[in-house]
């Protein structure tokens, strides 16, 4: 089916089910449509969203910011590249770094990429660039962060570490079983953070619903991406979708209305209204990426 010919309704119930969590093959069921005119539908959503994150999500007055990593991969895990069949560029373990405002729960910058110091400057950077004053902030023991934070905010900048202390799980504990946290040790690093709001609660609940909301992410499934650019676009999908057009239980507004980016609860129309927009501009520029391909090859 031509996308030309795709109706709203349609166009809508594919982004839908695509922030809901389901596969790209449970939505060419379901909706009747190629797995092509999703993937179209996809690639078009998440191209207008980058461009629109990168844009719109600027001058953010936020008080404290909290940032983590959640682990993802495309085609095959990192391990297994070498041996995959026919592994595109990008196949391997694909990190998603995000950073959260612990107020409006706006997610400020996300960047794809390898848990690695390079990546740890581009992230970084990103999210001093989109910030409007001086915040605290949060993040894991991941020592990357250190010299990243340092390089992108200077000494104008109140930053903690929380390092959380693990010891064995229960001995009935299966395969997957995460180990059991037994404790957190507050550190600062510069300027002077607020122990208080030494935290990482609300971005590691973000990572949760992330896993929920993005087939992509799942555990133990064959929902996982097989190119990085569907994954990208998943991704820049989604955040908009929770930016803009997800209602905050606790808020009671989206975290884009609560950071005072916009008045209005988005649909998903305005989702599509943005896909259109850009397909009207025959000489729109490129596309800023939210991702370091070049950092996640294997």
């Amino acid at each position: 089916m031509s996308m030309n010919k795709l109706s709203p309704a349609k166009r809508v119930q594919i982004l839908s089910m695509l922030v809901e969590g389901s596969s790209m093959r449970s939505i060419s069921r379901v909706v009747d449509v190629s797995i092509n005119t999703v993937a179209k539908t996809l690639a078009d959503a998440g191209e207008a969203c980058i461009a629109h994150h990168d844009e719109m999500v600027r001058g953010v007055k936020a008080k404290r910011i909290q940032c983590d990593e959640i682990w993802s991969f495309v085609y095959a895990k990192k391990r297994n590249v070498e041996t995959a069949k026919a592994a595109p560029e990008g196949a391997g373990d694909a990190w998603t770094w995000t950073a959260i405002d612990a107020d409006s729960k706006l997610i400020v910058s996300y960047l794809v990429a390898k848990r690695d110091a390079p990546s740890a400057h581009v992230f970084m950077q990103d999210v001093a660039d989109r910030l409007a004053n001086r915040v605290q902030l949060t993040t894991d023991a991941l020592k990357s962060y250190l010299d990243a934070v340092e390089d992108a905010f200077g000494g104008d900048i109140d930053y903690a570490k929380l390092v959380k202390l693990y010891g064995e799980g229960p001995a009935s504990a299966g395969r997957y079983s995460p180990a059991v946290c037994t404790g957190a040790i507050k550190e600062r690093m510069m300027g002077a953070p607020d122990p208080k709001h030494v935290s990482t609660s609300y971005v590691e609940r973000q990572n949760l619903t992330m896993r929920m909301s993005m087939r992509r992410f799942t555990r133990l499934t064959n929902g996982f991406s097989k190119k990085i650019e569907s994954h990208e676009h998943a991704i820049a999908l989604y955040f908009t979708f929770y930016n803009f057009a997800r209602m905050h239980k606790t808020l009671r507004c989206s975290p884009a209305m609560a950071a005072g980016l916009t008045t209005t609860l988005w649909s998903m129309e305005d989702i599509i209204a943005l896909i259109d927009a850009r397909a009207a501009k025959p000489n729109r520029p490129a596309v800023y990426k939210k991702s370091a391909p070049e950092e996640i090859s294997n």
